[in-house]
């Protein structure tokens, strides 16, 4: 069973390789051709700045997106995303995290937009995480094998329904990291909080402490007046 799977793999690869080298040649980007692609990103936007990303999807893949702000101001952003007709499909909302599934795309370039417009001081670190699966690509890559004489239907079709939950996986494991990136970010200002007031604290009772002390003995400070008188 294990050296089907490592034959089956090499084939996949082998598959793999050759359409990403027809679709250089048709000036497309290597990437664009595999059956799933994850990207995990952490971007920073600027106060009162809005950044789109874009991103090719293939038709009839699925096409998946997630924001999550991981510190930053109020801790939420403005977040859009754009079909390639041009519509707005996931309109903006003011939020700390947000995501949008296309479960059948028509294809073409997809815009993802971060809004920080809002917010006038405070910039946003912000995780972004996309993916694009193309689940038909098993089905032809499954023809491709019988055509080879390697008869793996059943096989192909567990190794189909594995990547699909590694899938699902992957976007909860994203989700996982920007929330525990988020609370990694606000124990961290909050010790900062803590530690910074503390050594003012301190500062201000050493400060106390000295002028009352310094009074106190004033006060049974006794000048002599300079002269004394002789007793008769």
């Amino acid at each position: 069973m294990r050296i089907k799977l490592v034959i089956l793999l090499f084939l996949l690869n082998l598959v793999r390789f050759i359409e990403s080298d027809d679709t250089t040649n048709r000036g497309l980007s290597w990437y664009e051709s595999l059956p799933a692609v994850a990207m995990d990103y952490k971007v920073h936007i600027d106060a009162g700045k809005e950044d789109c990303f874009y991103q090719y999807v293939a038709s009839g893949a699925t096409f998946y997106v997630s924001m999550q702000v991981i510190r930053g101001g109020d801790g939420m952003a403005g977040f859009a995303v754009k079909h390639p007709s041009g519509q707005i499909v996931h309109p903006y909302q003011w939020q700390a995290n947000s995501d949008y599934t296309d479960g059948q795309s028509t294809g073409g370039y997809y815009s993802v937009c971060i809004d920080n417009q809002f917010s006038r001081f405070a910039g946003k670190l912000v995780n972004l995480y996309i993916t694009v699966v193309k689940y038909d690509d098993w089905e032809r890559f499954t023809k491709e094998i019988e055509d080879l004489n390697l008869n793996m239907q059943n096989f192909t079709q567990v190794v189909q329904t594995v990547e699909s939950n590694l899938n699902v996986m992957s976007q909860y494991q994203a989700n996982s990291r920007a929330r525990e990136a988020r609370d990694y970010a606000l124990i961290k200002d909050n010790n900062s909080y803590v530690g910074t007031w503390s050594i003012v604290q301190i500062f201000v009772i050493v400060v106390t402490t000295t002028v009352q002390v310094y009074f106190v003995r004033k006060l049974f400070d006794i000048k002599s007046s300079g002269y004394s008188r002789s007793r008769i």
